[in-house]
């Protein structure tokens, strides 16, 4: 089997792919001119959405096609074909996906920010620190990465909600409602963690009349994707006290326009899509747990429903 790799790190791709599938045959370059002349020779290519999509567009299309985000939106351009099996990167952003949310609700709870202002201001800071523990989080985007993420919360004594695409029963969550029971719940958690993926039922979510239901002391997390968010209403929101704070890791436009009111927005702090890169070791071990299915004609994990998006 012949497997073209397009990937910005595609050596080291290449390199961990020899050990874990020596079967393969691998064929990859950095230079689009040369994965152009590659692609038709392969049934099967691994790499980054947008570098996939760019050969999609230049009439070349797999047999499988495996990406290595857990987001595949580029994929999704119109006029680009769906008649091929695609999968996305599945099982292995959760750990760092939590960590990544820990970090900011911890340092919320333990004002990790403002005591860095007291140090520059030399004003010995004694306010007691506060805890996670008996804190409501909703997480909204139960899926892989979402239940994974509630995983690692439960140790701190949280209650957990959740917001899917429909109501469900999910351990460890007490409840998880549909979309519509968004706006009911951000009034009741002192977290909200967005998860969702990129789709047209998930555009445009986060907007003013929503942000006024948060609890004043809420803190929001974006870490799915930015076109959930309407930036104004985030902003103008912050202003008005209607949120304590938000992290914000992803955005419409990246890297975010010198001028974009993000950057100077109160209680606003910007991670630069930082928060679950794709390990390479991790994403290799997918794969060729894949490529074994693949071969025998079996389901594959993260197998994409091209009419929901993911």
């Amino acid at each position: 089997m012949r497997v073209l790799i397009a990937e910005h790190d595609h050596a080291r791709y290449a390199e961990l792919l020899g050990v874990a599938a020596p079967e393969l045959s691998i064929l990859t370059s950095g230079d689009s001119a040369e994965l152009a002349r590659l692609a038709p020779q392969c049934e099967v290519w691994l790499g980054q959405p947008d570098l996939l999509a760019s050969l999609l567009r230049q009439g070349h299309k797999p047999q499988w096609m495996q990406s290595t985000w857990a987001g595949i939106t580029p994929l999704l351009a119109q006029g680009l074909p769906r008649d091929y099996r695609l999968t996305r990167a599945v099982g292995i952003f959760g750990q760092v996906m939590a960590e990544y949310m820990l970090t900011y609700m911890l340092g919320h709870e333990r004002e990790v920010l403002s005591r860095l202002v007291s140090q520059v201001e030399r004003r010995w800071d004694e306010r007691p620190g506060r805890s996670l523990e008996g804190r409501k989080v909703l997480i909204v985007g139960t899926g892989d990465i979402g239940q994974r993420v509630a995983e690692f919360l439960v140790p701190f004594g949280v209650t957990l909600y959740g917001v899917a695409s429909s109501a469900r029963e999910q351990a460890p969550f007490v409840e998880v409602a549909g979309l519509a029971d968004l706006p009911r719940l951000v009034g009741q958690v002192d977290y909200v963690l967005n998860l969702l993926p990129d789709t047209p039922a998930t555009h445009d979510l986060y907007d003013a009349a929503l942000f006024q239901r948060f609890r004043p002391t809420a803190l929001f997390i974006n870490a799915g994707r930015g076109v959930a968010v309407v930036d104004a209403d985030l902003v103008e929101a912050l202003k008005q006290g209607h949120l304590a704070g938000a992290v914000i890791d992803v955005c419409r436009q990246e890297p975010l326009p010198q001028r974009h009111p993000f950057w100077t927005a109160w209680g606003l702090l910007l991670t630069g899509h930082s928060s679950a890169p794709t390990s390479p070791a991790a994403m290799v071990r997918l794969f060729a747990e894949n490529v074994r299915a693949y071969g025998a004609g079996q389901g594959l994990r993260g197998e994409v429903d091209f009419d929901r998006g993911y």
